[in-house]
């Protein structure tokens, strides 16, 4: 059989009908293009979660100070926990066959710095020279913070690339002097640009890196200092109403960054950490530990319920087409029925009839495949674009919609071109 034929029959058959075959075509270009849009929506997510993930660090376990909720008559349980501290980040290093490091953080409340008459909001984040170490962002030029800076007690300070451009724009800012609060601080290094994406994480609030100002831990310990959280609440005593001030311990740090060795003792050492921090805390939950490999997992696990859910919806759309696709042809089989007698009758086969409509269903399915494929590639640009959400198009998902397609098809246009084959030629050649 001379398939180059066939096919070029089925093009003239499917010309001939041209709104008829786009129609019948709708159903397999809107499956094909909610496949393509959809499957990029949902890998241009986890791409994105990578990247941030990859800033928080996929060995690191993060213990951030919390205020904690205080029942009435627990005050004095407080007083046992000290909040986060040196002492905590200490403890943990000292089991150096799992933890890499351990390196602390302040946050200082300093929104805003000035270098002369320009202004950036920041946050002024105080630490260790092992920062670097436990996170994905390189210095780009100049240098980060040393031990000698931490024993010096030194007023030096890395910025990050926003803050750099805030306040010097296209000026070169090392050993240039910066304003944060009361204290001059010289400027020996700028943080590389680290990409953010939205920011969050399952939840989880990712700050903009490229907004932070690091100092030496030292320096804001001695000469930095920090007002203590308290808020109000009401009391009520035997029918009687007063209000009394919630005070808490002021926490030495803000955050401890735990790089653990390898990946497959983050569950161990997490609850390693949290056994430790329970004891030194007396059992006072004034922290919180996040896992960002845990984040990680319960990511993509969201991220596949989102896919199948969605490969199911364009499932649906394919589904249709292929109903579509089958109703059509067998209308044309009943068209062409004295077409087939014909073919019949001069020595054409059952399969030679059966292979004939089966690669015209194909054909269309193909057809309709191409053109979805373009719109949703066009679906996927006009999503990343207005809506600010990453698009990442694979050559997986186009390769699935092909071959979901040529099924589509195959299945739907077997039972019309086994129809058109088991036509007798006598009733063929006499039918009108």
């Amino acid at each position: 059989m001379d398939y180059g034929r066939v096919i070029q029959i089925s093009f003239e058959s499917l010309g001939a009908h041209k709104l008829r075959t786009f129609l019948t075509m709708l159903g397999v270009i809107i499956g094909v293009a909610a496949v393509i849009s959809m499957l990029s929506i949902g890998e241009g997510a986890e791409e994105e979660v990578l990247k941030q993930i990859e800033i928080l660090g996929i060995n690191n376990i993060i213990v951030e100070a919390r205020i904690p909720e205080q029942e009435p008559g627990s005050s004095k349980a407080f007083q046992r926990s000290p909040g986060l501290e040196l002492a905590d980040a200490e403890n943990i290093a000292q089991f150096t066959e799992l933890v890499t490091n351990v390196v602390p953080q302040r946050f200082e409340e300093m929104p805003t710095i000035f270098h002369g008459s320009n202004e950036a909001a920041v946050r002024v984040v105080a630490t260790m020279p092992e920062f670097v170490y436990s996170s994905s962002i390189d210095v780009e030029y100049g240098r980060f913070i040393t031990s000698r800076d931490n024993e010096s007690f030194a007023q030096v300070c890395v910025l990050g690339a926003k803050a750099k451009r805030k306040l010097f724009a296209f000026e070169d800012p090392i050993q240039k002097t910066v304003r944060i609060g009361d204290l001059n601080f010289t400027v020996v290094g700028v943080m590389a640009d680290k990409y953010i994406g939205r920011g969050k994480v399952e939840g989880l609030e990712l700050k903009n890196f490229n907004e932070d100002v690091y100092i030496p831990l030292s320096t804001a310990r001695r000469k930095i200092d920090r007002a203590g959280p308290t808020k109000s609440r009401a009391v009520h005593f035997f029918g009687t109403s007063t209000s009394e001030e919630l005070s808490y311990n002021i926490p030495e740090l803000d955050q401890l960054t735990i790089t653990v060795t390898d990946l497959t003792l983050v569950g161990p050492v997490t609850r390693l950490v949290e056994r430790v921090l329970s004891r030194r805390h007396g059992g006072v939950e004034d922290y919180e530990i996040v896992v960002p490999e845990s984040l990680l997992r319960q990511s993509r696990k969201t991220q596949q319920i989102f896919n199948i859910v969605m490969g199911a919806i364009a499932g649906l759309s394919l589904l249709v087409g292929g109903i579509g696709i089958m109703n059509i042809m067998l209308a044309t089989v009943l068209e062409r029925t004295r077409e087939i007698g014909i073919r019949r009758a001069v020595g054409a086969t059952r399969s030679d009839i059966l292979r004939q409509f089966l690669i015209e269903a194909v054909t269309i399915c193909m057809l309709g495949c191409t053109v979805g494929v373009a719109v949703g590639l066009i679906i996927s640009q006009v999503i990343s674009y207005y809506a600010g959400w990453p698009t990442i198009v694979s050559v997986f998902s186009i390769f699935l919609a092909v071959i979901v397609s040529t099924a589509v098809g195959t299945v739907f246009g077997i039972f019309p071109a086994h129809k058109a084959a088991k036509i007798d030629v006598i009733d063929a050649l006499r039918h009108e």
